[in-house]
């Protein structure tokens, strides 16, 4: 697995641009590489990420919209938004607050594990602004309308403990399990499962949440033949009659 650690302790990992392009720089390099199944994003010390520095949030309502950038046809607008799109598991390690932008980006993943000691606040309201980045999308979708909405609205601070009731986090471990366990989960499904599955499985979830029934039935059905004719499909058979591990071909730029 790959792990991307937000690195500004001192700040409780709070954002600054070049941070937001290194986090993309490094997710990307892991997408590419057949040698990493799923990729792990935490922080360093005692938060997750407080969202986006204090001063670079003041230069950004000063601005206003005009520092709203282009955003190319063949990409989604929002922060962190690409992460639907990498074709391998993406998990958020909470490791203490997320906040604002962290907020952002622990929903935008696929999973989140979290430590006993982490809390979330969208905390948008509280300073003027809408749930930003598509957290209107991807908040009621993990949770609910209802829960979405007292979350979204109130920007309160949810406890670990909570997020667990309400669908916002996956696992709650101790803060010394927290990478262990995600360590664990990630290693059984490079033992056990077919990548190129686990990225069909992912771009069929998120494309279909738009679709109504029979689409989504109908490119369920176009992706289930596809994957029946690929190589992992006859070694995954082999697999369970042969009583053995299966050996899945890898993804990425350098996979056979």
């Amino acid at each position: 697995m790959a792990v991307v650690t937000l690195d500004r302790p001192e700040a409780l990992n709070a954002f600054t641009h070049a941070m937001v392009a290194d986090i993309r720089a490094a997710v990307e390099r892991a997408a590419a590489d057949p040698v990493v199944v799923g990729i792990v994003i935490t922080g360093a010390g005692r938060g997750f990420c407080a969202g986006l520095d204090a001063s670079v949030l003041q230069d950004t309502t000063a601005a206003g919209s005009s520092l709203r950038p282009a955003t190319p046809d063949d990409e989604l607008p929002g922060l962190f938004s690409y992460l639907l799109h990498v074709p391998k598991p993406v998990i958020a390690a909470v490791n203490g607050v997320t906040a604002g932008g962290g907020f952002v980006l622990a929903t935008m993943c696929d999973l989140r594990f979290a430590s006993t000691a982490a809390s979330f606040l969208s905390i948008f309201t509280k300073r003027g602004l809408i749930a930003e980045h598509g957290t209107t999308w991807t908040v009621p979708r993990l949770v609910g309308t209802g829960h979405a909405l007292d979350v979204l609205w109130s920007s309160r601070r949810v406890d670990a403990e909570e997020a667990l009731r309400i669908g916002l986090v996956e696992r709650v471990v101790a803060p010394d399990e927290l990478l262990d366990t995600v360590k664990a989960y990630i290693c059984e499904l490079a033992a056990q499962v077919s990548p190129a599955a686990l990225a069909d499985v992912k771009r069929l979830v998120y494309s279909h949440a738009g679709l109504d029934y029979r689409r989504a039935l109908d490119e369920a059905d176009a992706a289930t033949w596809a994957a029946i004719d690929r190589p992992d499909a006859a070694e995954g058979t082999a697999a369970m009659l042969e009583h053995r591990p299966p050996r899945f071909g890898r993804i990425g730029s350098g996979a056979p």
